[in-house]
């Protein structure tokens, strides 16, 4: 018979340990996304394990989450446990790592040491090239083009306040900010999926008035989701299905019969554009590995021929290959026209594959980088913008 105040008092002392500020007796399901990942790693030192493997911890944590996690691996490390870090963010890999190995497509291709770790090397490693050809960005800047999309004082009342800003044809656009800053919020307005109290839309010229995402889309205006499982895809689906979902109306003949040998030809060319991986398209979805899955949801918004794209967080938990491939269809969508809005957490990426960068902060739009702001793009001059602090004051003390 289990000894209840037995369990407790054992697994009390071992959240003590973890530095938990909640009892053994809370439910899980009140528990924060960092405080459940303690709950985890609790779980594990109450076994007495004595290796810990950890799969992307970070995904969906604050930065002040993420310092806290990073301090107890720490901890953890220095008490003797074994830590296995999988990650797809290569900043914590150096940050943390004493040993790097490295797979590539399902095959391991080799380990550096602590010396031997260094960006350039595992990039190299991870996608077979240079850190130099990661970051497409072969697509002429369109700042100077037409505008194709005007957001003009959109506010939603509490997380976004009278934000406006341009995106021309042919420019990638970055929306960046900390975790909180209203970036998401000010594209689901944008897209509709949530209701404004006051701003407009001018869409290649024109004022718009969307209902609802699906006037937002026949204009020619879509959104990739971050959270691609519950909010994109249908993981029960097929692939094919996935991809021609958003243009089944257009196939079918009068708009009423299916026309499924279209719909397989346009997966197909589809699969073979973004270089999706899969074994056949009829296998689900849900089979098929993050990035995959990304690329996936992102050639069915591509079958609608939009003229403004927005990507939120569009390379969050692929791997490092993936990212490269997705990149490249952005420089490729820029290169015909196409106007890109990119909200990303992960600077390098911003800086990497944007041609001007707007700025958030607490709900506001505090300003750009790049274009003919005569500002650089720079993670400083981002981090000034997204803080309120003037970081090259911090950086001269």
């Amino acid at each position: 018979m289990v000894d209840g105040g037995a369990m407790a008092a054992g697994c009390a002392e071992v959240l003590a340990g973890l530095g938990a500020s909640f009892k053994p007796s809370t439910l899980v399901a009140d528990l924060s996304i960092a405080e459940r990942q303690m709950v985890e790693i609790a779980r594990a030192l109450h076994a007495k394990s004595r290796i810990l493997v950890m799969d992307e911890p970070t995904t969906a944590l604050s930065s002040r989450e993420t310092d806290k996690l990073f301090d107890l691996i720490r901890r953890l490390r220095a008490e003797g446990l074994a830590i296995i870090y999988i990650s797809h963010r290569m900043a914590e890999v150096y940050e943390l790592s004493d040993r790097v190995s490295v797979l590539r497509d399902g095959t391991y291709v080799g380990t550096l040491a602590t010396g031997e770790i260094r960006p350039e090397t595992i990039v190299r490693m991870m996608v077979g090239r240079d850190l130099s050809s990661f970051y497409k960005k072969e697509h002429k800047s369109g700042v100077r083009n037409q505008p194709v999309l005007e957001v003009r004082g959109m506010t939603e009342g509490h997380r976004v306040k009278d934000c406006s800003f341009t995106l021309h044809a042919g420019e990638v656009l970055g929306l960046a900010g900390l975790v909180g800053a209203g970036r998401t919020e000010l594209a689901r307005l944008i897209y509709a999926a949530d209701p404004r109290t006051s701003g407009e839309i001018v869409l290649n010229g024109k004022p718009v008035s969307f209902t609802g995402p699906r006037d937002a889309i026949d204009a020619g205006l879509v959104y990739l989701t971050e959270d691609r499982k519950a909010q994109g895809l249908f993981l029960d689906m097929a692939v094919a299905d996935n991809i021609t979902l958003g243009v089944i109306g257009r196939d079918a003949a009068g708009g009423v019969v299916l026309n499924r040998a279209k719909g397989r030809r346009r997966a197909a060319a589809a699969i073979k554009a973004l270089s999706i991986r899969v074994a056949s398209p009829l296998i689900e979805i849900g089979a098929l590995s993050g990035g995959n899955q990304q690329k996936a949801l992102l050639s069915r918004l591509l079958e609608t021929e939009p003229k403004v794209l927005i990507l939120d967080e569009p390379t969050r938990g692929v791997d490092i290959g993936a990212k490269s491939e997705i990149y490249r269809i952005i420089d490729q969508l820029a290169q015909t026209g196409v106007g890109v809005l990119v909200i990303s957490s992960e600077l390098p990426e911003v800086i990497g594959i944007c041609d001007r960068v707007v700025v958030m902060r607490e709900g506001h739009i505090m300003g750009e980088v790049g274009g003919e702001t005569g500002v650089a793009v720079t993670q400083e001059s981002i981090m000034a913008l997204a803080t309120g602090v003037d970081h090259s004051l911090v950086a001269a003390d």
